[in-house]
């Protein structure tokens, strides 16, 4: 097992979090019961949760000159990222999250989310020109479409000749072009964005998720190039599939949710990580999922990523003895193999 070099090219965003009872109808004006801030962006998101998980993580991206610029950059610092590839830019602001989470009596919560894009969108193929060289020391790429699609596939292009693999998630949903699928290693999705890749919905059953329809959506996404895909599919888990292997993976039960914000993120920079250290695509499904049951336990986004002793010890207490037997082996690889 090895420590890994982890690369995210991706998105910093301030979350800007309002709570109510219900969200509010149109021309409706509702009052909340709680507003705060947190530093977000599915890109920060995913390298803050590699990094907690034991990952070397470096960060490319771009915020404002702002002071919600300068608290991305150092939340990710604070973690231990490398954010000297991080620009600033001096005309546009920081990107912004407006978040609403509606708050049930039961303590459940639904979020919608609005994303003004801000400094993201600027990223220049210029900018980024010093990775066609610098890429080939990473052991893998993370990629998500809160940045220009140009710069995703320019990222993508760089890795594929170094042979170095790219994890694409296409959040938000966007259309995505053959080249950069041809070029994917990974590719995950949720069940919405799964249904504007492919066409084809995913139906639920007393049971859970239609499992047919779960193989249909990989195997579309399989016929485009992409080697491995991951579907995210909520309280029903997460399944995976490439051209020799499908296993469809349930999610932790007697989890209370308190905000899912993030969680996805959360899910996907571990398991990008766990792969990284050689772990298989099943387990590191199984060890994701622990991570993503402690994001929504708490609220937040970055502030709710958990670290691998909190992962460890709820694996532990669920009693799943080979994943305690693999988050030790990480340990011991991150404190081994520690800068």
């Amino acid at each position: 097992m090895v420590r890994p070099r982890i690369l995210v090219v991706g998105s910093f965003v301030k979350d800007l979090i309002v709570s109510a009872s219900r969200f509010s109808e149109r021309g409706e004006t509702v009052l909340g019961t709680g507003f705060r801030m947190a530093t977000g962006g599915k890109g920060a998101n995913q390298a803050v949760e590699a990094a907690r998980v034991g990952a070397r993580v470096t960060m490319v991206g771009k915020v404002g000159d702002d002071a919600f610029g300068r608290d991305l950059v150092g939340a990710c610092e604070e973690s231990g990222i490398d954010c000297s590839g991080v620009m600033v830019d001096p005309e546009n602001p920081s990107s912004v999250g407006n978040v609403q989470l509606q708050v049930g009596e039961d303590g459940s919560t639904e979020n919608r989310i609005i994303v003004v894009p801000g400094a993201n969108m600027t990223i220049t193929p210029e900018e980024i020109a010093f990775l066609e060289t610098e890429i080939g020391q990473f052991d893998m790429v993370l990629l998500q479409l809160e940045i220009p699609m140009e710069i995703n596939e320019l990222v993508a292009e760089y890795a594929s000749r170094k042979g170095v693999p790219v994890m694409l998630n296409t959040a938000p949903s966007d259309q995505v072009g053959e080249k950069l699928l041809s070029r994917l290693t990974y590719l995950s999705c949720n069940e919405h964005e799964a249904l504007d890749l492919t066409g084809i919905a995913i139906r639920k059953t007393p049971e859970g998720v239609c499992e047919e329809d779960v193989r249909q959506v990989i195997a579309r996404i399989l016929e485009k190039g992409v080697q491995n895909v991951l579907v995210t599919l909520g309280t029903d888990g997460a399944a995976f599939g490439n051209k020799e292997s499908f296993c469809l993976v349930p999610t932790l039960t007697d989890i209370h949710s308190v905000d899912p914000t993030g969680a996805g993120d959360a899910f996907i920079g571990a398991f990008c990580t766990f792969v990284s250290m050689g772990i298989d695509n099943t387990s590191a499904i199984r060890m994701a999922n622990y991570v993503g049951s402690l994001t929504v336990s708490v609220m937040g986004a970055q502030t709710s990523l958990p670290t691998l002793e909190q992962v460890g010890q709820l694996i532990s207490q669920r009693g799943e003895e080979d994943l305690c037997r693999l988050v030790e082996e990480v340990k011991q690889c991150v404190e081994e193999k520690g800068e």
